[in-house]
């Protein structure tokens, strides 16, 4: 508790100052324009209420209009990692008192002993020790999945003769934008995408035995990307 004091502290006394800046520029502004004295009382609170221990993203009265420009370092989401021992990491009551100390943010439980071991194991034996601790994945990989939520993203997967590539977008955004990522033409000139679930690729052994089986389905424009997709683009830019 006394460390996530002291670093919220310390970003809230950073939110203040920079609110403080604004303010002194609306103080001025506000005496003739009705709209800055709004947002100069608003601010004025906002501050009040970082001052009385609340960050702003705990806040329930953001408007996220008059703060969007000041990038208040509290407005954003946050991740708690904590190293924990072994015995810690297998007590679901110990994990759950530290996640309260989260107040409603994301919390993890790594512990660096054990991920020191698994790095001399193979991928069998470590996800017996993972499991043997209740554990589903290595600690890394449960801080990439939880950064890409916390942030809204995720990835698509394209893959060739010679390798295959991660791209990351944002959930929710469709095959055309997708595309976009790789080139700006894909997005330009889309005509369609060939998507097949990774899981179901993985299961047919082959682009052509998941086609025989049908789990190869071609999606239009308006197809919103999907976690895990594999996908092979089909576009056409005119000269």
């Amino acid at each position: 508790q006394r460390d996530i004091d002291i670093i919220n502290t310390e970003l809230m006394l950073a939110d203040i100052q920079t609110i403080e800046t604004r303010l002194t520029r609306l103080s001025k502004e506000a005496k003739a324009d009705p709209k800055a004295r709004s947002t100069l009382e608003y601010l004025q609170q906002l501050r009040d209420d970082l001052a009385a221990g609340t960050p702003v993203h705990l806040n329930k009265n953001i408007i996220h209009e008059a703060i969007a420009d000041l990038h208040l370092l509290t407005a954003k989401p946050v991740i708690y990692v904590f190293n924990v021992d072994e015995a810690t990491l297998a007590n679901a009551e110990a994990k759950a008192r530290l996640a309260a100390l989260a107040r409603g943010s994301t919390a993890l439980f790594i512990c660096a002993t054990l991920e020191d071991e698994l790095k001399g194991l193979d991928a069998k034996d470590a996800l017996e020790l993972l499991a043997s601790y209740d554990v589903p994945e290595a600690g890394l990989t449960q801080l990439i999945r939880a950064a890409y939520d916390t942030l809204g993203l995720q990835s698509y997967l394209t893959a060739g003769p010679k390798e295959v590539h991660a791209w990351t977008i944002h959930q929710g955004w469709t095959a055309p934008q997708a595309a976009g990522v790789i080139h700006t033409d894909f997005e330009r000139g889309f005509i369609a995408a060939q998507v097949v679930d990774y899981d179901d690729l993985v299961a047919a052994g082959s682009e052509a035995k998941a086609r025989e089986a049908g789990k190869i389905r071609t999606e239009g424009k308006a197809y919103v990307m999907q976690p895990g997709d594999v996908v092979e683009f089909r576009f056409n830019v005119s000269k």
